[in-house]
Parts: C-alpha cells; sequence; structure tokens
C-alpha cells in the first residue's frame, strides 16, 4: 500500500470527511486528495506527524508509509545506520 492509500483507508475507518480532514491539516482538500490518490509525494513531516496524531496511528508507521525516516532518525543517520547494520549482522548469525 502507498501513503495516500494508507492514511485513506484509515480517516475512512474513522468516518473523518475529506474535507474535515485537510480543514485539521490546514491544506486544501484539492490538495490532500492529491495525496490520497498518488498524485502527489507524501506532504512534510510536519503534516504526517499531524495525521498521525488524527488518525490515532504510530508516527513511525506513517513515515515507514511515506519512505522515510522520521526527523528524529535523520538527526542521528550514522547512528541508524550503524544499529541497522548490526541488527543485519545478528540476523545472518
Amino acid at each position: 500500500m502507498s501513503f495516500g492509500s494508507v492514511v485513506r483507508e484509515k480517516r475512512q475507518a474513522l468516518a473523518i470527511s475529506l474535507n474535515d480532514f485537510a480543514e485539521r491539516l490546514g491544506v486544501s482538500p484539492a490538495y490532500w486528495s492529491r495525496i490520497e490518490r498518488d498524485q502527489e509525494k507524501p506532504p512534510r513531516d510536519e503534516l504526517i506527524e499531524k495525521a498521525a496524531a488524527i488518525l490515532g496511528v504510530r508516527l513511525d508507521d506513517l513515515f515507514i508509509e511515506a519512505e522515510r525516516l522520521p526527523p528524529d532518525m535523520r538527526k542521528d543517520m550514522a547512528g541508524v545506520v550503524q544499529a541497522y547494520r548490526r541488527l543485519r549482522a545478528v540476523r545472518r548469525g
């Protein structure tokens, strides 16, 4: 699934209209509709954070759907890469 389709599915499951959701995010419904239909790339970090809060989903999960690291992890990119490499080495045995 894409970022847009995941958000749309969660939003609809909560019975939040597109217009209401866009208003809560502070963006136009037309813009958010394009995101949900994958005609736009996932939005800036602040909107992903707001969307996660509104939808009641884990922030990391939405960043994964957006195919990017959360802002706090990007600040320590070296640490993230090193932790990932260590984990992969342990799993390989």
